[in-house]
């Protein structure tokens, strides 16, 4: 495993570490918690690498404990608060152009062909040519 995908940088880690849930209390015991800072880690290297789950590096804790974690912090919104977080740090920094922005988009050839059109669905509704008043 590279080096660069090993552990959070400190920087990164004292922003984004605010923004995570905290831990729920566990009343039953149960197995310690794998710290944030190590599965935020494993699912950089999850994104980055494009692994299966199951397939992390040890490093990380299990894959299924990552991908665990990921689901909860994606239906929190976390990605989208470190996002904002690192928008606004980066905008304070450098500076970003916000009267401008780019799209990127790539068209490729349908494979076999890809010849025949089929009809597609209208989304919006047709009004009633009959409609009451």
């Amino acid at each position: 495993m590279e080096a660069k995908f090993a552990d959070v940088p400190d920087a990164l880690w004292k922003r984004i570490q605010p923004l995570l849930p905290p831990e729920q209390p566990k009343p039953r015991g149960g197995r310690p918690r794998v710290a944030d800072r190590v599965v935020m880690a494993g699912i950089v290297y999850r994104l980055r690498t494009g692994c299966q789950w199951k397939a992390l590096p040890n490093e990380f804790g299990s894959g299924s404990t990552c991908h665990l974690r990921f689901h909860q912090w994606c239906e929190a919104g976390v990605f989208e608060k470190i996002f904002a977080e690192l928008l606004r740090f980066y905008d304070r920094k450098r500076g970003i152009k916000w009267q401008w922005s780019s799209l990127d988009s790539a068209i490729v050839k349908a494979p076999k062909g890809g010849t025949s059109r089929v009809p597609t669905r209208r989304i919006v509704r047709r009004k009633a040519s009959n409609a009451t008043s």
